[in-house]
């Protein structure tokens, strides 16, 4: 278990995905105060507040738990990285979202029970974090713009309740017929790249949208580096077939697809560009940098 999982903060987001009962919410407070030994406090979060909130007060706790999808871990963990070092507490999530691609990668259960043990006798790991310097906005597994990235954002949240990952695929799948090309140049650590995109990510993640999945020989969350994956105009129904067969096989590296490992990046568009930020909107931007974060903080993991 932590290394003293005695004062707990749980944070929960109301509003996410799946959300969560009055009732799961009184059992989860009973298993940390019984199971944990713990002198639990609850927070139920209004979306755009839950960093500041984080970053004012989980100084107080030795462990603050995220209860909710990927934006509530991003906020509480963004949150938490910006205290000293010295007083920041391990991180434990109970995902409650829709994509839940952070869960994914960190190999946690949705089963509320499941996500509890893993806390209560799980480990500690090291989790690096992205900044967009531009804005100083900080991300946990992703900065993305292009194709299918506004369908994170703008599907209704009563829809995504619905019909989970499938409301991402509809949501996406309207925007086939309409996607335009991005002229970037790209500067990161081993060169610069100019050409031509219609989608363009720099992750630390095992999964993406829920639906992407990156081979986990390729990812370490906590080696400094992100991983970028630029994807170029399919020209023919073939090459985009191709394009879909080659994501399944989790091949990144084709005529279509690139895969690079970078600690920082510069993206220059001749235009505003719209980026979405761990499934949210992060704004539009003629240039953006982003720069890994290093072991920023601690996640409880199985």
């Amino acid at each position: 278990m932590p290394d003293k999982l005695n004062k707990v903060l749980l944070v929960v987001n109301t509003h996410s995905g799946r959300g969560l009962t009055n009732q799961k919410l009184g059992q989860i407070i009973t298993r940390f105060s019984e199971g944990g030994n713990a002198i639990v406090s609850v927070h139920l979060t209004q979306p755009g507040q839950v960093q500041e909130f984080t970053q004012s007060h989980a100084h107080s706790f030795n462990t603050v738990v995220a209860i909710g999808g990927d934006g509530t871990f991003s906020d509480v963990a963004a949150g938490v990285s910006c205290l000293p070092e010295e007083k920041r507490p391990v991180i434990g999530y109970i995902p409650a979202g829709t994509a839940i691609d952070i869960a994914t990668t960190l190999a946690l259960s949705r089963n509320v029970n499941s996500a509890i043990d893993v806390i209560l006798a799980g480990k500690t790991v090291s989790l690096d974090l992205g900044q967009i310097l531009t804005t100083g906005q900080l991300f946990t597994y992703i900065t993305a713009f292009g194709a299918f990235t506004k369908a994170s954002y703008a599907t209704p949240q009563d829809v995504k309740k619905v019909w989970g990952h499938l409301a991402y695929v509809v949501s996406g799948a309207q925007e086939v017929f309409s996607i335009k090309s991005r002229h970037l140049f790209l500067e990161y650590d081993d060169g610069i790249i100019e050409g031509d995109f219609i989608f363009g990510s720099i992750s630390n993640s095992l999964s993406v949208a829920g639906l992407v999945k990156l081979n986990p020989d390729d990812v370490d969350l906590s080696d400094g580096l992100f991983e970028i994956i630029l994807v170029k105009q399919p020209m023919t129904p073939a090459d985009f077939m191709d394009m879909i067969t080659s994501v399944q096989q989790k091949n990144f590296n084709t005529d279509q697809i690139q895969m690079l490992r970078t600690s920082r990046a510069s993206f220059t568009f001749g235009e505003p560009v719209d980026f979405t930020r761990d499934g949210e909107f992060a704004g539009s931007f003629s240039q953006l940098v982003v720069e890994n974060k290093h072991n920023a903080v601690r996640v409880i993991v199985p």
